[in-house]
C-alpha cells in the first residue's frame, strides 16, 4: 500500500516559493520579449497620438472661445451704439417737440398780448368818445 504523504509546513513553504519564482521568471520571459517590447512602443505611439488629438482639440476650443468671445464683444458694441443712436434721436426728438411747444407758447403768449392791447385800446377809444 502506498503511503500517503503530508506535506508538513516547510515542504509548503517551499513548495510556494518556487511557484511564486516561476511565475515571476515567466512575467521577465515575456516582459523581456522582443514582442513585448514592439507592442510597448505601439501603446507609447497611439498615447502620443492621443496626446496631440487632445491638444489639437483644446487649442480648437480654445479658439472657438475666443472667436466667440470677439463675436460677442462686436455684438456688444454694435448693440450699445445702436442704443446710443436710438437714445440720441428720442434727445433730439424731444428737443425738437420742447422747441415746438415753446414757440406755440410764444404765439399764443403773443396772440393775448394782442388780444389784451385791442381791448385796452377799444376801451380807451371809448372813454375818448365819451360813451
Amino acid at each position: 500500500m502506498a503511503k500517503s504523504v503530508i506535506p508538513n509546513l516547510a515542504d509548503r513553504l517551499r513548495a510556494a516559493q518556487e511557484a511564486r519564482q516561476a511565475l515571476l521568471e515567466r512575467a521577465k520571459a515575456v516582459a523581456e520579449s522582443p514582442e513585448a517590447a514592439q507592442r510597448r512602443e505601439a501603446r507609447q505611439a497611439i498615447v502620443a497620438a492621443r496626446n496631440v488629438r487632445i491638444a489639437a482639440r483644446k487649442a480648437e476650443e480654445q479658439a472657438r472661445k475666443e472667436r466667440e468671445a470677439a463675436e460677442r464683444a462686436a455684438a456688444e458694441a454694435a448693440a450699445a451704439e445702436a442704443r446710443a443712436a436710438a437714445l440720441q434721436a428720442e434727445e433730439e426728438a424731444r428737443a425738437a417737440r420742447d422747441a415746438d411747444r415753446a414757440r406755440r407758447e410764444e404765439a399764443e403768449l403773443a396772440d393775448r398780448e394782442a388780444i389784451l392791447a385791442a381791448r385796452r385800446m377799444s376801451r380807451k377809444a371809448k372813454k375818448r368818445r365819451g360813451k
